[in-house]
């Protein structure tokens, strides 16, 4: 199975700090994921650790639970790459991928900040299924973004090539 490869941009009215704090808060992860998913981080945790000491080691189990229920996936928690106050590397073994990658990147721009997210993962079965959903998802947090914090295009909605972000790419 090829790898899945999508890019989520959003352009909002916001700090870079401002968006970083919340993007490493696990009440800002919370609320980008709800209601699809709940994310139960490590017990106590409440931000990412952002020392260089705690890279490429696991930092605990999170289990993703469908709709805030339903058991569905099960992570160790992994960052491999960690610039604070500008970009982040999750890098997680997770049950249903061969391979998982989040890269979020915060970049300050007039008037506001750019947030990009760009995955590229291998699901173990139902690739099309799997890649459909992670894709939805991942639009699903950029819209709660957007709607949490403002959203300033710039450009017309019409010319934006977009999947519920400004811009969305998907490969696979």
């Amino acid at each position: 199975m090829n790898p899945v490869r999508i890019r989520f941009e959003s352009r909002l009215p916001r700090s870079a700090a401002e968006l970083w704090a919340w993007s490493t808060s696990a009440r800002g992860v919370h609320t980008e994921m709800a209601p699809v998913l709940k994310l139960e981080f490590p017990k106590g945790m409440q931000h990412i650790p952002q020392s260089q000491d705690s890279l490429g080691s696991p930092l605990g189990n999170c289990r993703f639970l469908l709709f805030g229920v339903v058991p569905v996936d099960l992570s160790r928690l992994t960052f491999v790459e960690m610039e604070p106050g500008r970009r982040f590397v999750e890098q997680s073994p997770l049950l249903s991928m061969k391979s998982w990658r989040h890269e979020r990147v915060i970049e300050p721009v007039d008037d506001g900040a750019l947030v990009v997210d760009s995955l590229e993962f291998t699901p173990r079965m139902a690739g099309p299924v799997v890649g459909w959903f992670v894709g939805r998802f991942f639009a699903h947090r950029h819209a709660v973004l957007r709607r949490e914090f403002g959203e300033r295009r710039s450009a017309p909605r019409a010319a934006a090539s977009h999947q519920g972000a400004d811009r969305a790419d998907m490969r696979s």
